[in-house]
């Protein structure tokens, strides 16, 4: 009996022993009707209840007599639980007809992939935006790392999808991000290598002198504290964990970093403390700029700071002094869209 792969995931399989595998093991006379499922994979689904032998869940090692009824009920495979809608909360601050802008909250993978393949912004998107299932991606047209919060542009159809995708990778859209980061930094600066796979873990990205690709971020200082830097990062591209490898090839990791950082300990407790709570890197996506793809003006965003984030920011300042969003670039703290001609 041939079943072609694709209708695995489909349908159920329904089948009739032959006689001639009577005595035979379970698990072979199915491996051996149907050579295009691994004998260990038809175990594992015998194990987790989907075949049934004559409407009864069986054991793999059971004997089969013949001419019994089996149904295969196929698991959904974990690319396809990855483009299931789920209802996920997203905080949406500006949506028309042609985009939504969200404040991904920390924690939130962006797009499905290995190890997370459900429970991801692309899931909650097809939960609370069914039509996006027939746009790529669900209308994503960047990513933010699964523990960085902050803003990110979704089109909600194909012609803003390819518009705002055209500008990425023209580098016309403006991202700017807040962070918090180990030692003292120069005031400003530039940062310019190339970046690409280590090599020596895959897993992560590193500065490269040979390969990789280009990459420049631009930084500036907003505040000093004891050993530690509150900065603003502009991106003129976008590389995976750019701003991440760029800090800490200075020698200035992002504080709460698990991947890049240094694991520092030697702050005050109540600093140690926060950091702690904050668990995820101190970095956060604060303001966007790019042109609308419908209207063709230039619509700025900005949120205010994580409050995880921002409850650092209190520790490491005076007690009296709390950080207050409305410091920083006369930002009132609230929601704010612009347009500009």
């Amino acid at each position: 009996m041939f079943i072609p792969h694709t209708e695995l995931d489909q349908e159920p399989i329904y089948l009739t022993i032959p006689d001639e595998y009577y005595g035979n093991r379970l698990d072979t006379t199915l491996s051996a009707i149907i050579p295009e499922l691994s004998r260990s994979k038809l175990t594992n689904w015998i194990k987790e209840g989907f075949i049934l032998v004559d409407n009864q869940i069986p054991k793999p090692k059971d004997k089969v007599f013949g001419r019994e009824v089996v149904i295969i009920n196929s698991p959904l495979s974990d690319e396809t639980k990855a483009f299931m809608p789920e209802d996920i909360p997203l905080d949406i601050i500006f949506e028309d007809e042609h985009i939504l802008v969200i404040n991904k909250q920390a924690g939130l993978t962006v797009h499905p992939g290995n190890g997370n393949w459900s429970g991801t912004l692309l899931n909650g998107l097809l939960f609370h935006y069914p039509h996006l299932s027939q746009i790529p991606r669900a209308g994503i047209v960047h990513r933010l790392d699964k523990d960085t919060s902050g803003l990110m542009v979704v089109a909600k159809t194909l012609l803003a999808q390819t518009k705002l995708v055209q500008q990425l990778q023209d580098h016309s859209v403006s991202r700017i991000y807040h962070a918090i980061a180990e030692g003292l930094l120069p005031p400003e600066g530039t940062i310019k290598t190339n970046i690409g796979r280590d090599p020596k873990n895959r897993i992560k990205m590193t500065t490269l002198k040979f390969g990789g690709k280009e990459s420049v971020t631009h930084y500036k200082v907003i505040e000093h504290f004891d050993k530690l830097s509150y900065i603003e990062c502009r991106l003129e591209t976008g590389r995976t964990h750019q701003i991440r490898v760029h800090l800490k090839s200075l020698g200035h990791p992002l504080v709460g970093d698990k991947t890049y950082g240094s694991g520092k300990i030697n702050y005050p407790a109540n600093v140690l403390e926060a950091i702690e709570s904050l668990d995820r890197q101190a970095l956060h996506a604060m303001k966007l700029s790019f042109v609308h793809p419908s209207t063709g003006e230039t619509v700025n965003f900005s949120c205010p700071i994580a409050s995880d984030i921002k409850y650092l920011l209190n520790t490491l300042k005076n007690p009296e002094d709390n950080f207050d969003d409305s410091d920083i670039d006369g930002d009132d703290g609230d929601w704010e869209v612009l347009y500009v001609k």
